[in-house]
């Protein structure tokens, strides 16, 4: 069986984050902005786990699953934030907020 080249995932991983990062900048949105993070950590994860096929030790397995538990916390915590914020204003649009008087 033939392995994969690393060329590949690096250039999968740089459609990510060139995705990600598109999204960040163009949507306003909250929830898309976080989407947008998302793929970003992600791109860096493929990175991670490309790079840690020809180590032994798998760091870079280790590395790639620690960056998805901090993730995966920042989304809850983030989405949690996201909900207050809808209650507080009516919206989640990033450059439509105006603290009340």
């Amino acid at each position: 069986m033939t392995e994969i080249p690393v060329i590949y995932f690096l250039w999968a991983s740089a459609a990510l984050f060139a995705t990600g990062f598109t999204i960040m900048i163009l949507k306003r949105n909250a929830i898309f902005m976080l989407m947008g993070i998302e793929l970003i950590l992600n791109a860096a994860n493929l990175n991670l786990i490309a790079f840690s096929r020809q180590d032994d030790g798998q760091q870079g397995l280790m590395m790639g699953i620690f960056v998805l538990v901090v993730g995966v916390c920042e989304m809850a915590i983030a989405l949690s934030i996201i909900l207050q914020v809808y209650r507080q204003f009516q919206h989640i649009e990033v450059g439509k907020f105006e603290p009340r008087n």
